[in-house]
Formats: C-alpha cells, sequence, structure tokens
C-alpha cells in the first residue's frame, strides 16, 4: 500500500516534488475512497489520486520517476555491470541541477510493516541510499549508505534489526548498483518483503510500458478465469457475450501469390491465437462470432488489459497509470476507477493513481477532495504538483467547473494564431 512518493531534480521536477495518498479529514465518501490500513502512527489511506494538468507540465514524468526507481531496483544488481552508466535524466534547464544527483523516496506498508526506501543517483554512480522500517509504529533503521568525496569511497551504517550477512552483501554491492538489489539476489530473507512489493505490487503504466496482455490470455486456461473476464467485459457493457481463444496454424503470407494456398497444416509451421468475440443476433437467439481486431480500438484495449485490471484487484496492488482515459469512453474510465471504491471488489485495498484530462471525473460521486492533484510548470520550466486541498473548497464546490475557468491553475495557456 503506498502512503507517499517523492522525487527531485528528475526529469522536468527540480525541487523536490511529493505526493500523498494519506485521506483528508473529510467525511464525504469515506468508506468507499478510503480505508485504515490498522498499523500504528498511520493515516486512513485514500484507495485512488488523479492527477490533472495540461500537456507538457510534467504529468507523465512525475509517473516516469515511479518507473525509473522501480526498474533500477529491479535491475542494477541483475544487468548492470561495472562501470555503465545509470540512464537517469535529471533537470537540465540550469547548470547547477543537471550536475547533481536525482533522488527518490517511497513509503509503503507491505505485510503490515511501513517501509522509508530511497536513494539518489547520478549517471555513475548511487550516491546515497537507505531504508527504515517501522513495525509496531516504532523507527528502525536497517542500513544506509552514502558516497564521501573527500574518502572516495561510501560511509555504511547499518542497525542492530538488520539480520544476515551484511558484510558481504557491502562487499558485493557495486558503485553503480543498489544494495537493497545486491542483497535480495544474495538472498536477504528479511529485505525480500521489500523488493518483492517495489518490483512486483508496484504496477506502472507509462509510456512504452503496458499491461502485460498475456495475464489476459491466463484467464482462457481455468474457467474461473473466464468468468471473471466476461463479468468484468459484461460491466463494462461490451455488448459480448462469451470469448474463444483459438489455435491455429500461422500461414505462410505470398505477397506475389495471394492466391496460393496452405492446402494441409503441417507440424513445423508456427502458432498463433485469435480471440472470437461472441454478440447475440438481434433477431434470433443465435450468437454470431467476430475476429477481435474487428471490435473497436476501446473494446480491444479494455480485452487486453482486462487480466492487469483483475490482478491488480485481486492482489491488493498499487497501480499507477498514465492517460487512463486514452481510446477509452468518459463511463468507461469511471467503471475502472469505481472498481477500486467497491468494497465487495477492491477486498485488499488495491490502490490507483491516474493521470487524465478527463475533466468529467470532477465529481463529488467520483473523488474525494483530497485524491485530486494538479501539476503545472513554472517560469523555469519546472514542474510542481499540488493538491485541490491547497485551495480549500467547499464540499459541494463544483470542481469541473472552477478547474476549466482556472481556479486551481493547472491549464494549457491557448492563445490567438495568426497565420
Amino acid at each position: 500500500m503506498l502512503i507517499e512518493f517523492s522525487v527531485t531534480n528528475f526529469q522536468s521536477m527540480r525541487e523536490r516534488q511529493t505526493l500523498s495518498l494519506a485521506a483528508g479529514s473529510g467525511s464525504e465518501s469515506l468508506n468507499s475512497n478510503t480505508f485504515d490500513p490498522n498499523q500504528p502512527s498511520c493515516p486512513r489511506l485514500l484507495r485512488s489520486v488523479v492527477i490533472y494538468g495540461p500537456n507538457g507540465a510534467g504529468k507523465t514524468n512525475f509517473l516516469k520517476a515511479f518507473h525509473f526507481m522501480q526498474w533500477f531496483i529491479a535491475n542494477s544488481a541483475t544487468n548492470t555491470q561495472e562501470g555503465q552508466k545509470i540512464p537517469v535524466i535529471p533537470f537540465k534547464f540550469d547548470k547547477t541541477h543537471r550536475n547533481q544527483p536525482s533522488e527518490f523516496e517511497i513509503i509503503f506498508l507491505q505485510d503490515n510493516v511501513r517501509y522509508q526506501y530511497g536513494f539518489s543517483v547520478n549517471d555513475t554512480r548511487v550516491v546515497r541510499e537507505w531504508l527504515f522500517a517501522y513495525p509496531h509504529g516504532k523507527s528502525q533503521q536497517w542500513f544506509e549508505r552514502a558516497f564521501d568525496e573527500s574518502l572516495n569511497d561510501y560511509r555504511w551504517s547499518f542497525g542492530s534489526k538488520l539480520k544476515g550477512e551484511k558484510n558481504l552483501w557491502k562487499s558485493s554491492t557495486r558503485s553503480n548498483t543498489l544494495f537493497l538489489s545486491t542483497a535480495v539476489q544474495l538472498n536477504s530473507e528479511q529485505l525480500k518483503p521489500v523488493f518483492h512489493w517495489l518490483s512486483a505490487k508496484l504496477i506502472v503504466v507509462v509510456g512504452n510500458v503496458a499491461f502485460n496482455p498475456a495475464l489476459t490470455f491466463e484467464l482462457f486456461q481455468h474457467k474461473e478465469g473466464m468468468e471473471k473476464l466476461i463479468r468484468f467485459m459484461k460491466a463494462a457493457d461490451i455488448g459480448i457475450e462469451k470469448f474463444e481463444l483459438k489455435e491455429e496454424d500461422l500461414q505462410p503470407f505470398f505477397p506475389h501469390a495471394p492466391e496460393l494456398k496452405v492446402v494441409q497444416s503441417h507440424k513445423s509451421l508456427p502458432k498463433q491465437l485469435r480471440v472470437l468475440a461472441w454478440h447475440k443476433m438481434i433477431d434470433s437467439k443465435e450468437f454470431v462470432p467476430l475476429n477481435l481486431e474487428q471490435e473497436s480500438a476501446g473494446t480491444i484495449k479494455l480485452f487486453v488489459q482486462a487480466g492487469g485490471w483483475l490482478k491488480a484487484l485481486g492482489e491488493g496492488a498499487t497501480l499507477v497509470f498514465d492517460e487512463m482515459d486514452n481510446s477509452l469512453h468518459p463511463l468507461i474510465v469511471r467503471f475502472l476507477v469505481n472498481l477500486f471504491h467497491d468494497n465487495a471488489i477492491n477486498k485488499l485495498n488495491a490502490q490507483l493513481l491516474l493521470t487524465t484530462h478527463d475533466t468529467s471525473l470532477l465529481d463529488d460521486k467520483i473523488f474525494r477532495r483530497d485524491q485530486v492533484w494538479f501539476v503545472e510548470k513554472d517560469q523555469n520550466s519546472s514542474t510542481h504538483l499540488y493538491s485541490l486541498l491547497d485551495f480549500s473548497p467547499r464540499k459541494d464546490e463544483a470542481l469541473e467547473k472552477g478547474y476549466l475557468k482556472g481556479r486551481y491553475g493547472a491549464l494549457p495557456f491557448v492563445g490567438p494564431l495568426n497565420i
């Protein structure tokens, strides 16, 4: 469960920007949009957060910070060689920050323990890395490392609560890798829950990263999965009664002789999967199949993503999703958001963090005031993230109208065009 995420000096973000999923004091939609993690000194948390802002303001960059942090944790110990550059991108519009490290910090709950983990990194080394745990609400420093330029080496600090081969993990950690990743690779059982949440329970869909379509195809492997898929698609009012997955030989294509046919299949031919979507006919009780590619772009997208949505909800994951409304009708987006607010469906308190331009979601029947955030750039091209609560909106305030009128900022400046 995500509590807070902060990033400094990364892409368009110069100063530290922090997103908090701690619920505010408002009582609206308390039992649906928030939950009590039942942990000492941990506030009620939000089940979803939405971020608005104009094109180019930095919404995607903020989500890319999640992705970079997760990628580096998952890959630094296994796919990084000695001396290899780290693909981090600092703020480049002033000389000071372009030569400073980028910093990432996340606070989350896993297995009833609150963790605070972070690191700062430039393109050649990890400059600093730290992990604190809060079992029973009390702070424990598990480890910290910081590069000392005067010594040209790291200063290390280990807490007594971190068990295992600390000296081995320390000596095996290269300057361009994370201690957390290295220790887990060397079988630190105590750090595995931290690594697992950051690499698996945090799902980031941004840029070229998408839901794995295999998650949907896995649902075809058993009856329960198929039933979940059908219920999911029917609830979105797609008009599909059932799906069928057919495995076929991949037919050779002869562009200069299209009349040439393959008369007989051969065992050595590769296989392809074809998805059939069955629709009810309007003048009979019969059903007619359509190839999935004949469906709308939105239907195809929802089908491909279905396994990912169901997996996130079923495992209590935190889903970070950029431009979720792309190719989807606003009511479908509402449907997906409301899945996270449904206690009967979201039994494990999965969370959704999305960016969107769909202002129809600024509705108090969907989001509480503390669930709405904005980004905009200042005169120095630096991204700033801020909460709707900064404007002390009334409980019944027309948020969509107020946003489009510029009350909360984060709007594009559209000027006259002279041609």
